[in-house]
């Protein structure tokens, strides 16, 4: 922006309201829904200013699913005589089946989903990290993605633990691909997959301190140079109030 002099020459201002290079503020434990760079509102920059997402409890769906839901589910049932303890609820939204499943009782789950002939779930592509910081004691979930090659189908697993105890019992012995995939969850989130065969980080350094996908992990780092330009570390970037 600028702005004439006395000799009608525009010259450089500052604009009204600028704050660049004060620093964003975040805590180390910040609350959930909070933006990074110290934004406190509801993130609508709509200029409306009405646009809140609602945070809606996780509810056991009615049956029937519809699909080929209640067929895994009746399958699983019948096969596993647990069932009833291990699964916490089931739960269908926007076309996805995910079954809730008590954490100690996910490798037996997996078992019995990749062997029993009427579920045939041969693959897991994938094992995430979840943090549900500020909405679930138990903040810190782990998602299993399954694949019947044999059916076509996929079904999601989910299991949540505290970040005071985030123990559960590794997979790697069912689900070969699930050995770097558990690393990297605890490497991110400090989940502890008990029996994984090498449980050390894969990403950050050894001796890092922390896991940074977690949501109070505090913003930081180095500078980074790029093209001649030196960009700051989060913690340092122009806040956007």
């Amino acid at each position: 922006m600028t702005a004439p002099n006395d000799g009608g020459v525009p010259v450089p201002v500052t604009p009204a309201g600028a704050t660049s290079g004060a620093p964003a503020e975040y805590p180390p434990a910040s609350p959930a829904g909070r933006g990074m760079f110290g934004n406190q509102g509801t993130g609508d920059v709509s200029g409306y200013g009405g646009l809140i997402r609602p945070r809606r409890a996780i509810e056991d769906s009615p049956r029937p699913y519809g699909g080929y839901f209640d067929e895994v589910r009746d399958a699983l049932e019948e096969a596993y005589p647990a069932f009833a303890d291990a699964i916490e609820k089931v739960v269908v939204d926007r076309g996805e089946l995910t079954l809730h499943v008590r954490p100690e009782r996910i490798a037996e789950v997996c078992q019995v989903m990749r062997d029993d002939l009427a579920l045939r779930f041969e693959l897991c592509s994938s094992v995430s990290g979840v943090d549900y910081l500020g909405a679930d004691a138990r903040r810190l979930h782990v998602v299993y993605q399954l694949t019947s090659m044999t059916y076509r189908r996929t079904v999601r697993l989910e299991a949540a633990v505290s970040a005071e105890d985030p123990h559960l019992p590794s997979v790697t012995a069912i689900y070969p691909t699930a050995d770097w995939q558990e690393r990297e969850a605890y490497d991110m989130f400090g989940i502890v997959f008990d029996g994984h065969p090498n449980l050390t980080r894969i990403l950050m350094p050894d001796d890092w301190e922390g896991h940074p996908q977690r949501k109070d992990y505090p913003l930081g780092g180095v500078p980074v140079e790029y093209k001649g330009a030196e960009i700051p570390p989060p913690d340092r970037r122009r806040s956007y109030q």
